[in-house]
Protein backbone atom coordinates (compact mmCIF):
# COMPACT_ATOMS: atom_id res chain seq x y z
CA UNK A 1 0.00 0.00 0.00
CA UNK A 2 1.53 2.74 -0.82
CA UNK A 3 0.51 6.60 -0.49
CA UNK A 4 -3.77 6.82 -0.62
CA UNK A 5 -3.56 10.72 -0.68
CA UNK A 6 -1.60 13.73 -0.01
CA UNK A 7 -2.74 17.55 1.14
CA UNK A 8 -1.01 20.48 1.12
CA UNK A 9 -2.05 22.26 3.99
CA UNK A 10 -1.05 26.01 5.96
CA UNK A 11 -0.52 25.95 9.66
CA UNK A 12 -1.68 29.51 10.86
CA UNK A 13 -1.73 28.90 14.66
CA UNK A 14 -4.82 31.72 15.04
CA UNK A 15 -7.18 29.08 12.91
CA UNK A 16 -7.43 27.03 16.02
CA UNK A 17 -10.19 28.88 18.31
CA UNK A 18 -7.94 29.29 21.51
CA UNK A 19 -5.00 31.45 19.91
CA UNK A 20 -7.54 33.04 17.05
CA UNK A 21 -10.13 34.21 19.60
CA UNK A 22 -12.52 34.95 17.16
CA UNK A 23 -9.95 36.42 14.60
CA UNK A 24 -9.76 32.97 12.73
CA UNK A 25 -13.35 34.20 11.21
CA UNK A 26 -11.23 36.13 9.35
CA UNK A 27 -9.80 33.02 7.13
CA UNK A 28 -13.39 31.18 7.06
CA UNK A 29 -12.51 29.45 3.41
CA UNK A 30 -9.12 28.26 5.09
CA UNK A 31 -10.84 26.41 8.18
CA UNK A 32 -14.05 25.06 6.00
CA UNK A 33 -11.16 23.88 3.35
CA UNK A 34 -9.56 21.77 6.96
CA UNK A 35 -12.34 20.56 7.39
CA UNK A 36 -13.21 19.23 4.15
CA UNK A 37 -9.90 17.55 3.88
CA UNK A 38 -10.23 16.07 7.41
CA UNK A 39 -13.56 14.64 6.15
CA UNK A 40 -11.67 12.84 3.54
CA UNK A 41 -9.32 11.88 5.22
CA UNK A 42 -11.61 10.12 8.17
CA UNK A 43 -12.73 8.27 4.98
CA UNK A 44 -9.55 6.90 4.15
CA UNK A 45 -8.40 5.70 7.51
CA UNK A 46 -5.44 5.99 7.44
CA UNK A 47 -3.11 3.91 9.56
CA UNK A 48 -0.31 6.49 9.03
CA UNK A 49 0.06 10.38 8.34
CA UNK A 50 3.60 11.70 7.78
CA UNK A 51 3.58 15.24 8.39
CA UNK A 52 6.46 17.31 6.24
CA UNK A 53 6.99 20.19 8.42
CA UNK A 54 9.06 23.87 7.71
CA UNK A 55 9.26 24.33 11.78
CA UNK A 56 11.11 21.48 13.60
CA UNK A 57 14.76 21.16 13.67
CA UNK A 58 15.87 22.26 10.37
CA UNK A 59 19.22 21.36 9.18
CA UNK A 60 20.68 22.58 5.55
CA UNK A 61 22.31 18.98 4.74
CA UNK A 62 19.93 16.36 6.99
CA UNK A 63 16.17 15.60 6.44
CA UNK A 64 15.34 14.81 10.42
CA UNK A 65 12.93 12.60 10.52
CA UNK A 66 11.32 12.04 14.60
CA UNK A 67 12.91 9.94 16.57
CA UNK A 68 11.16 8.10 19.42
CA UNK A 69 7.94 6.85 20.56
CA UNK A 70 5.97 9.90 20.13
CA UNK A 71 5.66 13.73 20.88
CA UNK A 72 3.21 16.26 22.56
CA UNK A 73 2.77 19.78 22.02
CA UNK A 74 0.40 22.62 22.88
CA UNK A 75 0.04 26.43 21.70
CA UNK A 76 1.66 28.32 24.60
CA UNK A 77 3.69 30.38 23.20
CA UNK A 78 0.58 31.55 20.96
CA UNK A 79 -1.30 32.32 23.81
CA UNK A 80 -3.39 28.90 24.21
CA UNK A 81 -1.61 26.85 26.45
CA UNK A 82 -4.94 24.40 26.95
CA UNK A 83 -4.44 23.66 23.26
CA UNK A 84 -2.99 20.32 23.29
CA UNK A 85 -1.97 17.56 21.20
CA UNK A 86 -0.06 14.13 21.51
CA UNK A 87 0.66 11.54 18.92
CA UNK A 88 2.26 7.80 18.98
CA UNK A 89 5.12 7.88 16.11
CA UNK A 90 5.48 5.07 13.13
CA UNK A 91 8.58 3.87 14.13
CA UNK A 92 8.47 1.15 11.74
CA UNK A 93 7.94 3.82 9.12
CA UNK A 94 9.74 6.22 10.06
CA UNK A 95 12.87 4.33 10.23
CA UNK A 96 12.39 2.89 6.93
CA UNK A 97 12.00 6.40 5.02
CA UNK A 98 15.72 6.98 6.68
CA UNK A 99 17.07 3.81 5.26
CA UNK A 100 16.00 4.47 2.06
CA UNK A 101 16.42 7.88 1.99
CA UNK A 102 20.49 7.00 3.00
CA UNK A 103 20.04 4.44 0.63
CA UNK A 104 19.64 7.34 -1.76
CA UNK A 105 22.40 9.10 -0.70
CA UNK A 106 19.71 11.56 1.25
CA UNK A 107 20.83 12.21 4.80
CA UNK A 108 18.30 11.40 7.05
CA UNK A 109 17.55 10.17 10.59
CA UNK A 110 16.65 11.47 13.63
CA UNK A 111 20.27 12.81 15.03
CA UNK A 112 19.91 16.07 17.13
CA UNK A 113 16.51 16.57 18.48
CA UNK A 114 17.04 17.67 22.23
CA UNK A 115 13.44 18.45 22.91
CA UNK A 116 10.87 15.79 21.45
CA UNK A 117 8.00 18.87 20.82
CA UNK A 118 5.18 19.34 17.88
CA UNK A 119 5.45 22.44 16.41
CA UNK A 120 3.16 24.23 14.73
CA UNK A 121 3.39 23.33 11.37
CA UNK A 122 2.24 19.56 12.46
CA UNK A 123 -0.27 20.61 15.16
CA UNK A 124 -2.39 23.37 13.06
CA UNK A 125 -3.28 20.58 10.53
CA UNK A 126 -3.23 18.09 13.05
CA UNK A 127 -6.04 19.83 14.82
CA UNK A 128 -8.57 19.89 12.31
CA UNK A 129 -7.72 16.42 11.28
CA UNK A 130 -8.65 15.30 15.02
CA UNK A 131 -11.88 16.75 14.89
CA UNK A 132 -12.50 14.08 12.47
CA UNK A 133 -10.38 10.79 13.01
CA UNK A 134 -7.75 9.86 15.78
CA UNK A 135 -6.82 6.40 15.28
CA UNK A 136 -3.68 6.80 13.51
CA UNK A 137 -0.07 7.11 14.10
CA UNK A 138 2.81 9.81 12.76
CA UNK A 139 5.77 10.11 11.68
CA UNK A 140 7.39 13.67 11.39
CA UNK A 141 9.78 15.07 8.54
CA UNK A 142 11.41 18.39 8.54
CA UNK A 143 12.21 20.60 5.42
CA UNK A 144 15.97 20.65 4.76
CA UNK A 145 18.18 23.38 3.39
CA UNK A 146 18.58 20.91 0.21
CA UNK A 147 17.24 21.18 -2.82
CA UNK A 148 14.27 20.61 -4.88
CA UNK A 149 15.35 17.43 -6.64
CA UNK A 150 16.72 16.51 -2.56
CA UNK A 151 13.21 17.40 -1.23
CA UNK A 152 11.20 15.26 -4.53
CA UNK A 153 13.68 12.64 -3.80
CA UNK A 154 12.55 12.18 0.06
CA UNK A 155 8.94 12.14 -1.45
CA UNK A 156 10.02 9.60 -3.48
CA UNK A 157 11.44 7.24 -0.31
CA UNK A 158 8.21 7.90 1.80
CA UNK A 159 6.19 6.05 -1.05
CA UNK A 160 8.36 3.29 -1.19
CA UNK A 161 9.06 3.08 2.79
CA UNK A 162 5.06 3.17 2.59
CA UNK A 163 4.38 0.30 0.05
CA UNK A 164 7.13 -1.50 1.63
CA UNK A 165 5.43 -1.76 4.86
CA UNK A 166 2.30 -1.94 3.72
CA UNK A 167 1.24 0.95 5.62
CA UNK A 168 -1.84 2.58 4.46
CA UNK A 169 -0.40 6.59 4.76
CA UNK A 170 -1.92 10.06 4.02
CA UNK A 171 1.17 12.76 3.86
CA UNK A 172 0.24 16.40 4.94
CA UNK A 173 2.71 18.89 3.13
CA UNK A 174 2.39 21.66 5.69
CA UNK A 175 3.52 25.32 4.90
CA UNK A 176 2.56 28.40 3.91
CA UNK A 177 2.86 30.47 1.04
CA UNK A 178 3.93 34.22 0.92
CA UNK A 179 3.85 36.14 3.72
CA UNK A 180 4.74 39.19 1.77
CA UNK A 181 1.20 39.32 0.29
CA UNK A 182 0.02 43.53 2.56
CA UNK A 183 1.80 46.20 3.96
CA UNK A 184 0.32 44.94 7.49
CA UNK A 185 2.20 41.75 6.67
CA UNK A 186 4.55 39.82 8.97
CA UNK A 187 7.42 40.81 6.37
CA UNK A 188 5.71 43.46 4.41
CA UNK A 189 4.32 43.70 1.18
CA UNK A 190 6.58 42.78 -2.28
CA UNK A 191 5.26 42.07 -5.77
CA UNK A 192 7.23 38.62 -5.70
CA UNK A 193 5.05 37.64 -2.75
CA UNK A 194 1.65 37.61 -5.04
CA UNK A 195 3.69 36.01 -8.12
CA UNK A 196 4.82 33.31 -6.33
CA UNK A 197 1.34 32.29 -4.51
CA UNK A 198 0.09 33.01 -8.23
CA UNK A 199 2.62 30.10 -9.31
CA UNK A 200 1.99 28.06 -6.88
CA UNK A 201 -1.74 27.98 -6.71
CA UNK A 202 -1.19 27.07 -10.12
CA UNK A 203 0.94 24.01 -9.62
CA UNK A 204 -1.35 23.19 -6.72
CA UNK A 205 -4.41 23.41 -9.06
CA UNK A 206 -3.33 20.92 -11.67
CA UNK A 207 -0.38 18.87 -10.42
CA UNK A 208 2.02 20.24 -12.35
CA UNK A 209 4.93 19.25 -10.72
CA UNK A 210 7.24 19.85 -12.82
CA UNK A 211 6.13 23.79 -13.15
CA UNK A 212 6.60 23.75 -8.98
CA UNK A 213 10.09 22.32 -9.12
CA UNK A 214 11.22 24.88 -11.47
CA UNK A 215 9.77 28.08 -10.03
CA UNK A 216 13.20 30.54 -9.29
CA UNK A 217 15.11 30.15 -6.38
CA UNK A 218 15.17 33.97 -5.83
CA UNK A 219 11.08 34.29 -6.19
CA UNK A 220 11.11 31.93 -3.48
CA UNK A 221 13.27 34.23 -1.24
CA UNK A 222 12.09 37.26 -1.92
CA UNK A 223 8.16 36.36 -1.49
CA UNK A 224 9.02 34.96 2.09
CA UNK A 225 7.74 31.34 1.82
CA UNK A 226 7.79 28.48 3.99
CA UNK A 227 6.15 25.62 2.20
CA UNK A 228 7.55 25.00 -0.74
CA UNK A 229 9.78 22.19 -0.09
CA UNK A 230 7.19 20.32 1.71
CA UNK A 231 5.06 20.83 -1.54
CA UNK A 232 8.13 19.44 -2.97
CA UNK A 233 8.31 16.36 -0.93
CA UNK A 234 4.53 15.31 -1.91
CA UNK A 235 4.88 16.01 -5.76
CA UNK A 236 7.68 13.08 -5.11
CA UNK A 237 5.59 10.98 -3.58
CA UNK A 238 3.33 10.35 -6.88
CA UNK A 239 6.48 10.40 -9.57
CA UNK A 240 5.66 8.45 -12.51
CA UNK A 241 1.88 8.12 -11.55
CA UNK A 242 -1.28 10.21 -12.63
CA UNK A 243 -2.67 12.54 -9.98
CA UNK A 244 -5.99 13.74 -9.99
CA UNK A 245 -5.92 17.60 -7.65
CA UNK A 246 -8.51 19.42 -5.96
CA UNK A 247 -8.13 22.86 -4.97
CA UNK A 248 -9.99 23.32 -1.94
CA UNK A 249 -8.86 27.61 -1.09
CA UNK A 250 -6.89 30.19 -1.26
CA UNK A 251 -6.56 33.19 0.85
CA UNK A 252 -4.39 36.05 2.12
CA UNK A 253 -6.29 38.15 4.46
CA UNK A 254 -3.45 38.96 7.51
CA UNK A 255 -0.88 39.76 4.22
CA UNK A 256 0.21 35.84 4.30
CA UNK A 257 -0.83 33.33 1.77
CA UNK A 258 -3.01 29.98 3.13
CA UNK A 259 -3.74 27.41 0.20
CA UNK A 260 -5.21 23.62 0.96
CA UNK A 261 -4.88 21.52 -2.02
CA UNK A 262 -5.32 17.52 -2.23
CA UNK A 263 -4.28 15.25 -4.09
CA UNK A 264 -5.09 11.70 -5.04
CA UNK A 265 -2.93 9.31 -6.70
CA UNK A 266 -4.15 7.51 -10.05
CA UNK A 267 -2.41 4.91 -12.60
CA UNK A 268 1.14 5.12 -13.70
CA UNK A 269 2.27 7.64 -16.12
CA UNK A 270 6.26 7.63 -16.82
CA UNK A 271 5.76 10.76 -18.85
CA UNK A 272 5.19 12.31 -15.10
CA UNK A 273 8.67 11.42 -14.09
CA UNK A 274 9.78 14.84 -12.84
CA UNK A 275 13.14 14.82 -11.61
CA UNK A 276 14.28 13.20 -14.63
CA UNK A 277 12.79 16.10 -16.31
CA UNK A 278 14.25 18.46 -13.47
CA UNK A 279 17.10 17.51 -13.79
CA UNK A 280 17.54 17.72 -17.54
CA UNK A 281 16.57 21.35 -17.57
CA UNK A 282 19.56 21.75 -14.61
CA UNK A 283 21.78 20.38 -16.91
CA UNK A 284 20.55 22.21 -19.86
CA UNK A 285 20.37 25.83 -18.25
CA UNK A 286 24.76 24.97 -17.08
CA UNK A 287 25.58 23.97 -20.36
CA UNK A 288 23.93 27.04 -21.73
CA UNK A 289 26.11 29.09 -19.26
CA UNK A 290 29.04 26.84 -20.66
CA UNK A 291 28.46 27.91 -23.91
CA UNK A 292 28.78 31.58 -23.12
CA UNK A 293 31.76 31.47 -20.82
CA UNK A 294 34.22 34.28 -21.12
CA UNK A 295 38.05 33.62 -19.79
CA UNK A 296 37.36 34.20 -16.23
CA UNK A 297 34.12 31.88 -15.36
CA UNK A 298 35.86 29.28 -17.69
CA UNK A 299 39.45 29.11 -15.77
CA UNK A 300 36.90 29.60 -12.51
CA UNK A 301 35.35 26.02 -13.51
CA UNK A 302 38.04 24.55 -15.19
CA UNK A 303 40.23 25.07 -11.99
CA UNK A 304 37.09 23.44 -9.71
CA UNK A 305 36.64 20.83 -11.80
CA UNK A 306 40.61 19.78 -12.08
CA UNK A 307 40.56 19.99 -8.01
CA UNK A 308 37.64 17.67 -7.66
CA UNK A 309 38.94 14.85 -9.94
CA UNK A 310 42.34 14.98 -9.72
CA UNK A 311 43.11 16.20 -5.87
CA UNK A 312 45.77 18.44 -7.54
CA UNK A 313 45.71 22.57 -8.46
CA UNK A 314 44.88 23.36 -11.88
CA UNK A 315 48.38 24.17 -14.02
CA UNK A 316 48.23 27.71 -14.92
CA UNK A 317 46.94 27.09 -18.62
CA UNK A 318 47.96 28.67 -21.95
CA UNK A 319 46.59 31.07 -24.04
CA UNK A 320 44.68 33.00 -21.39
CA UNK A 321 44.50 36.62 -22.29
CA UNK A 322 47.15 39.32 -20.95
CA UNK A 323 45.18 40.93 -18.43
CA UNK A 324 44.16 37.85 -16.62
CA UNK A 325 48.14 37.69 -16.62
CA UNK A 326 49.61 41.17 -16.07
CA UNK A 327 47.83 42.33 -13.26
CA UNK A 328 46.61 41.79 -9.39
CA UNK A 329 43.42 41.99 -8.04
CA UNK A 330 41.39 40.81 -5.03
CA UNK A 331 38.45 38.22 -6.48
CA UNK A 332 35.00 36.47 -5.73
CA UNK A 333 34.07 33.65 -6.86
CA UNK A 334 30.80 32.20 -6.57
CA UNK A 335 29.35 28.87 -7.65
CA UNK A 336 25.38 28.26 -8.51
CA UNK A 337 23.38 25.31 -8.92
CA UNK A 338 19.75 25.54 -9.87
CA UNK A 339 19.62 29.12 -9.22
CA UNK A 340 20.88 28.40 -5.46
CA UNK A 341 24.05 29.69 -4.16
CA UNK A 342 26.38 26.84 -4.22
CA UNK A 343 29.16 28.11 -2.42
CA UNK A 344 31.23 31.86 -2.73
CA UNK A 345 35.07 32.60 -1.62
CA UNK A 346 36.84 35.24 -2.09
CA UNK A 347 39.76 38.01 -1.06
CA UNK A 348 39.61 41.40 -0.36
CA UNK A 349 42.90 42.16 -1.93
CA UNK A 350 45.45 40.05 -4.08
CA UNK A 351 47.28 37.23 -3.15
CA UNK A 352 48.75 35.64 -5.90
CA UNK A 353 50.55 36.68 -8.44
CA UNK A 354 47.98 37.41 -10.73
CA UNK A 355 44.38 37.48 -11.97
CA UNK A 356 44.31 33.89 -13.11
CA UNK A 357 46.25 32.47 -9.58
CA UNK A 358 43.74 34.24 -8.28
CA UNK A 359 40.86 33.19 -9.33
CA UNK A 360 42.38 29.18 -9.35
CA UNK A 361 42.74 29.30 -5.92
CA UNK A 362 39.50 31.11 -4.91
CA UNK A 363 37.36 28.76 -7.27
CA UNK A 364 38.65 25.71 -5.42
CA UNK A 365 37.83 27.39 -2.04
CA UNK A 366 34.44 27.95 -2.84
CA UNK A 367 33.88 24.70 -4.36
CA UNK A 368 35.45 23.00 -0.89
CA UNK A 369 36.32 25.31 1.92
CA UNK A 370 33.36 27.21 2.28
CA UNK A 371 32.21 26.11 5.63
CA UNK A 372 28.30 26.85 4.67
CA UNK A 373 28.07 24.04 2.28
CA UNK A 374 29.55 20.36 1.61
CA UNK A 375 32.60 20.30 -0.41
CA UNK A 376 31.17 20.11 -4.57
CA UNK A 377 31.56 16.65 -5.44
CA UNK A 378 31.84 15.29 -9.07
CA UNK A 379 28.23 14.44 -9.50
CA UNK A 380 27.51 18.08 -9.02
CA UNK A 381 29.84 19.50 -11.24
CA UNK A 382 28.00 19.19 -14.93
CA UNK A 383 25.37 21.44 -12.87
CA UNK A 384 27.27 24.18 -11.71
CA UNK A 385 27.53 27.79 -12.97
CA UNK A 386 30.45 30.14 -12.41
CA UNK A 387 30.82 34.01 -11.32
CA UNK A 388 33.62 35.80 -11.04
CA UNK A 389 33.93 39.39 -9.83
CA UNK A 390 36.95 40.94 -9.88
CA UNK A 391 37.63 44.17 -7.42
CA UNK A 392 38.41 47.63 -7.45
CA UNK A 393 41.17 48.62 -4.73
CA UNK A 394 39.22 49.70 -1.91
CA UNK A 395 38.85 53.43 -1.10
CA UNK A 396 38.01 54.87 2.54
CA UNK A 397 34.90 56.93 2.68
CA UNK A 398 33.49 59.34 5.51
CA UNK A 399 29.87 57.98 5.55
CA UNK A 400 26.89 55.87 4.12
CA UNK A 401 26.05 58.47 1.67
CA UNK A 402 29.17 57.86 -0.28
CA UNK A 403 27.89 54.55 -1.22
CA UNK A 404 25.62 53.30 -4.07
CA UNK A 405 24.15 49.12 -3.25
CA UNK A 406 24.38 49.46 -7.23
CA UNK A 407 27.42 50.29 -7.94
CA UNK A 408 29.68 50.05 -5.02
CA UNK A 409 30.74 46.98 -2.69
CA UNK A 410 31.18 47.72 0.73
CA UNK A 411 34.20 47.11 3.36
CA UNK A 412 33.12 47.47 7.12
CA UNK A 413 36.05 47.07 9.39
CA UNK A 414 36.03 47.74 13.76
CA UNK A 415 38.92 46.69 15.33
CA UNK A 416 40.06 43.81 13.69
CA UNK A 417 36.67 42.38 12.29
CA UNK A 418 35.49 43.01 8.94
CA UNK A 419 32.88 42.02 6.89
CA UNK A 420 32.61 42.77 3.06
CA UNK A 421 29.33 42.41 0.99
CA UNK A 422 29.21 42.69 -2.99
CA UNK A 423 27.14 45.38 -5.05
CA UNK A 424 23.84 44.72 -6.98
CA UNK A 425 23.00 41.84 -5.25
CA UNK A 426 19.49 40.24 -5.45
CA UNK A 427 16.91 41.44 -2.38
CA UNK A 428 19.73 44.33 -0.93
CA UNK A 429 18.45 47.36 -2.58
CA UNK A 430 19.19 50.13 0.20
CA UNK A 431 22.82 51.17 1.62
CA UNK A 432 21.50 50.65 4.92
CA UNK A 433 20.98 46.85 4.58
CA UNK A 434 24.25 46.19 2.98
CA UNK A 435 26.24 47.44 5.77
CA UNK A 436 24.07 45.60 8.17
CA UNK A 437 24.88 42.95 6.26
CA UNK A 438 28.84 43.35 5.69
CA UNK A 439 28.30 43.99 9.51
CA UNK A 440 27.14 40.97 10.48
CA UNK A 441 29.30 38.70 8.04
CA UNK A 442 32.14 40.55 10.33
CA UNK A 443 31.01 39.59 13.15
CA UNK A 444 30.49 42.86 14.00
CA UNK A 445 27.40 44.11 16.66
CA UNK A 446 25.17 46.88 16.18
CA UNK A 447 26.06 50.06 17.35
CA UNK A 448 30.08 49.41 16.94
CA UNK A 449 31.81 52.38 15.20
CA UNK A 450 32.88 51.42 11.84
CA UNK A 451 35.36 52.37 8.97
CA UNK A 452 33.94 52.14 5.64
CA UNK A 453 35.36 51.53 2.61
CA UNK A 454 33.36 50.90 -1.11
CA UNK A 455 34.92 49.41 -4.31
CA UNK A 456 34.04 48.44 -8.14
CA UNK A 457 33.71 45.14 -9.14
CA UNK A 458 33.90 44.34 -12.88
CA UNK A 459 31.56 40.90 -12.76
CA UNK A 460 31.70 38.63 -15.17
CA UNK A 461 28.61 36.15 -15.19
Amino acid sequence: MSILHAYAMPHPPLAVPGVGRGEENEIRATLNAFDGAAKEIAELAPETIVFITPHNVIYSDYFHISPGRGAKGDFSRFGAPGARLETEYDAELAAETARLARESGLPAGGEGEKDARLDHGVMVPMWFINRRYKNYKTVRISQSGMDAAAHYRLGQCIARAAEGAGRKTVLIASGDLSHKLSKGGPYGLAPEGAAFDAAVVETLSSADFMGLMTIPYNLRECAAECGYNSYVALAGCFDRREVKARLFSYEGPFGVGYAVAGFAPGEPDESRNFLDQYNDAVLAGARESRASEDSYRSLARQSLEYTVKTGKTLPLPGGLPGELLDNRAGVFVSLHKSGRLRGCVGTIAPTADNIAQEIIQNAVSAGTRDNRFEPVVASELPFLTYKVDVLSAPEAVSGPEELDVKRYGVIVTSGYRRGLLLPDLEGIDTVEEQIDIAREKGGIPPGAPVKLERFEVTRHE
